[in-house]
């Protein structure tokens, strides 16, 4: 299991940022990771092209250290979320129309300066288990 001694009681760490409370499923087994693992997180349900004024305000005043983005179909969401923040951001594909096939290639076809990691298609703990990777490099 990860070594999750970085202090949880100061802030939220991880921020998870689903396009649709249809991701759930998927958003829920992050979730289930970072429970387990007793990681600080907050959810928002928040879609990159229905609420881009939301997005860009919760980004604005957002302290957590990692972002996992949830989405399905165009997939929009990780890659806007990257090219406001200077922060990790795993993106989580979501399977849907052309089963999940779609969203995976928007996650990873990012420009250049505009990185996203990604994990598999509805593959919602492997995302939780790279952010507790991620938050076990600042505390060295």
């Amino acid at each position: 299991m990860p070594d999750t001694n970085l202090d949880k009681s100061k802030m939220t760490l991880v921020s998870i940022i689903a396009g649709s409370t249809s991701d759930k499923e998927v958003y829920e087994k992050v979730e289930k990771v970072l429970k387990e693992n007793e990681i600080t997180y907050k959810l928002q349900i928040i879609s990159a092209h229905r609420d881009p004024d939301k997005l860009d305000d919760y980004l604005k005043s957002c302290q957590s250290l990692v972002y996992i983005a949830v989405a399905g179909l165009s997939a929009a969401l990780p890659g806007v979320i990257a090219s406001k923040t200077d922060k990790p951001v795993i993106g989580v594909p979501v399977s849907a129309k052309l089963g999940g096939l779609d969203a995976l290639l928007s996650m990873v076809q990012m420009p250049p300066g505009i990185p996203v990691a990604c994990v598999g298609i509805d593959r919602g703990e492997n995302a939780a288990y790279l952010a507790i990777r991620i938050l076990n490099l600042l505390k060295k």
